[in-house]
């Protein structure tokens, strides 16, 4: 199978179930911006994170890839068929008990902390606002998308915030405050 298909030169791209959109379509936008925020999470492990942390984010990697195929599947053709594709409600607690056990290692956050650190730090915190921006872009949608993507998805910018600082404190890097 070759890598392209020229089905797309014209400015379109199939959804799951087969249905043509414009590539500047809504919904193409968000699952774009997921691709994007995945890509970001790569460059992290890249840099070499502990083991534990490269772990959590190759976790995280494939929940967006699962989150990409539902929003690439407005009509729910593919979930029921594929379970790998699916976000569920337990993605969202495995997020928050994450961010619980790793913000017990953390200072108190007192006031706004400005992005930077180390390479892994300040790229986690370019893959938070990317995270955000992809939600901004999923609420937009229309129909609305299943409540659970907004929540995981709220959930995750917590998550890159919190491994971010943790990142940056193993690394013994002090934050800047504002």
């Amino acid at each position: 199978m070759k890598i392209y298909t020229r089905t797309g030169d014209a400015g379109d791209t199939s959804l799951f179930g087969g249905a043509r959109v414009s590539k500047k379509d809504p919904r193409v936008d968000a699952y774009g911006e997921v691709d994007e925020l995945n890509a970001w999470l790569g460059l992290v492990r890249a840099s070499r994170v502990d083991p534990a942390i490269d772990r959590e984010l190759a976790e995280l990697q494939r929940d967006l890839f699962a989150l990409g195929a539902e929003l690439a599947d407005p009509a729910g053709k593919l979930a029921p068929r594929v379970t790998k594709a699916i976000i569920a409600d337990d993605h969202v607690s495995r997020l928050e008990l994450l961010i619980d056990r790793l913000e017990a290692e953390l200072p108190p956050l007192r006031r706004f902390i400005l992005a930077g650190g180390t390479p892994a730090g300040a790229a986690l915190h370019v893959a938070r606002t990317v995270c955000r921006r992809a939600e901004r872009r999923i609420v937009a949608l229309e129909p609305p998308v299943d409540p659970v993507l907004l929540r995981y998805v709220n959930r995750l910018s917590d998550l890159l915030f919190v491994l971010a600082r943790v990142v940056n404190h193993r690394g013994g890097v002090p934050e800047t405050e504002w």
